[in-house]
């Protein structure tokens, strides 16, 4: 059974506000006082989650299936659609491990599973229609010779993440007449056959993001690739931004790709433009291993010249008292780019509000966390008045939700007491920047850094700064997470770590 208000196991200082928040069509009432959630809805093994166009609704994968959930009452949050074991029937079904959900219009796509799952397992997507969002109905399945981390529906195309293969390439499928048919593929292969002697997971495709014909494509240490997909039979190659030089990653030992895909530099996560596509957002996915790296950041920047791109700023990660696989997550995860605002999540570091309107200079708006019961997945933008983030739980401990936040009063007071993510008020993590990372398509950029709670989250392009004070004592590595790959969202990850058990 679903709980509407599941955060009063969370604390008393996010006790929600029981009224006063209109309907979604309408403006949300005032939330006085400390930064908070306005409601939430418990949902078991919460990942990615998407509002409908209507701001009304938002769809969330769910690891077995998807749902629905009403968000006209942003306080009352309530599921009203929940469908697990999508294609039980099937000899091979059902489809497992759906952690990412997209929507266009009134089509929804639910695709599987995010990574491979050994034996002989069904995998693809499935094609819904959503017209009557608490009604969804199976239009299409739509099986792949692959795993499918990440996928995008624009237009008609859906657009799959298809690694898996030696080319880990951007696959299309028209899904414009209800019968899904491959129309075009392309990678970094294509360009230059040498990556396919480079260790796939170390050039993964992790992500899609496309608009005005334009597909961006985080592959994790090869930087972010820009693609006119226009034409999807015919896609071209525009601009390659950032990532380390294909001879470097060639010339990586197996036995040390594993620790490379884990820790930066590189690490492209997730890339989205800006509702000009003047601006990209790029996030890194990362760890500490072998004592090298660190919680990953988010980048902006300029792309008004695809020609040449040019890096603004960076959002460090909050910082973490164990920044290792089996430590406190704040590494960057999913985010959304609408306006000059920018909605980001950092797993137990939370969810943040930036204003971007000056995107070499971004100002925290607004930054919520509870690291003890919530691990955020995505923070989407849904009215103007207030987004959604879904929370997967703590260890991916099935304790996920969907929870709603202000928009509007995020220049209000901060949380209310805010939890600690370093193990005492005084101390917080330094890390040491990392190496220029310098590309044969781009200039060099620098690496990332960390900082505390009191200074500024950003620092410019093509000036690192390291903040902080005393290196921390580190927590206890004992921390686990579950054993169950479907559970755990990174076990089998073709682009991070199983870790140890």
């Amino acid at each position: 059974m679903h709980r509407r208000e599941f955060l009063r196991g969370v604390s008393g200082a996010v006790a929600l506000a029981s009224a006063g928040v209109a309907s979604a069509a309408e403006t949300t009432t005032a939330h006085p006082g400390p930064y908070r959630p306005l409601g939430s809805v418990s949902i078991t093994n919460a990942k990615e989650a998407v509002p409908d166009p209507s701001g009304k609704f938002a769809y969330v994968a769910t690891t077995g299936g998807f749902a629905t959930v009403d968000v006209q009452i942003p306080s009352e949050p309530q599921v009203v659609f929940e469908k697990r074991e999508l294609l039980a029937d099937r000899e091979t079904g059902p489809l497992r491990m759906i952690q990412d959900v997209k929507v266009d219009g009134d089509r929804l796509v639910a695709a599987g599973p995010a990574n491979p799952i050994q034996g002989d397992v069904l995998q693809g997507f499935l094609l819904y229609d959503v017209s009557d969002p608490a009604d969804p109905q199976q239009v299409a399945f739509y099986e792949t010779e692959f795993p499918i981390h990440n996928c995008f529906v624009r237009d008609g195309i859906v657009y799959l993440t298809g690694n898996g293969s030696e080319t880990n390439a951007l696959v299309m499928v028209d899904v414009s007449d209800g019968t899904p048919e491959e129309v075009g593929r392309w990678s970094p292969a294509d360009r230059d056959q040498t990556w396919t002697e480079v260790p796939s997971g170390l050039w993964t495709l992790h992500d899609v993001w496309v608009q005005d014909g334009r597909a961006y494509l985080p592959h994790w240490d090869a930087g972010t690739y820009v693609v006119d997909v226009s034409d999807p039979a015919n896609p071209q190659f525009l601009t390659r931004i950032g990532g380390r030089p294909l001879e470097e990653l060639r010339g990586v030992p197996a036995e040390q790709a594993r620790a490379q895909v884990i820790r930066l530099p590189g690490n492209a996560h997730y890339a989205m433009a800006n509702d000009d596509g003047t601006l990209l957002g790029i996030n890194k996915e990362a760890w500490e291993a072998d004592g090298q790296g660190g919680p990953g950041s988010v980048q902006l920047w300029d792309v008004s010249n695809v020609d040449d791109p040019r890096r603004l700023s960076t959002i460090d990660a909050p910082p973490s008292p164990d920044p290792t696989v089996g430590g406190t997550w704040t590494t960057s995860h999913n985010f959304d780019i609408v306006g000059d605002r920018l909605f980001t999540s950092w797993y137990q570091g939370g969810v943040k509000i930036h204003d971007i309107s000056d995107p070499a200079n971004p100002e925290r708006l607004a930054w919520w966390r509870e690291p003890e019961q919530t691990s955020f997945w995505t923070a989407k933008r849904t009215t103007p008045q207030f987004f959604v983030a879904s929370s997967m739980g703590r260890r991916s401990n099935g304790k996920g939700g969907l929870y709603t936040f202000p928009i509007e009063d995020a220049t209000n007071s901060p949380q209310k007491d805010p939890p600690s993510l370093t193990p005492t008020a005084e101390e917080s993590t330094t890390r040491t920047a990392t190496p220029t990372e310098t590309t044969t398509e781009q200039a060099a950029f620098s690496g990332e850094t960390t900082t505390n709670e009191s200074h500024s989250d950003s620092s410019a392009g093509g000036r690192p700064r390291i903040r902080g004070s005393r290196r921390t004592r580190r927590a206890p590595r004992g921390g686990r997470v579950a054993r169950d790959p479907e559970l755990n969202p990174k076990s089998y990850h073709p682009v991070a770590p199983t870790p140890s058990q």
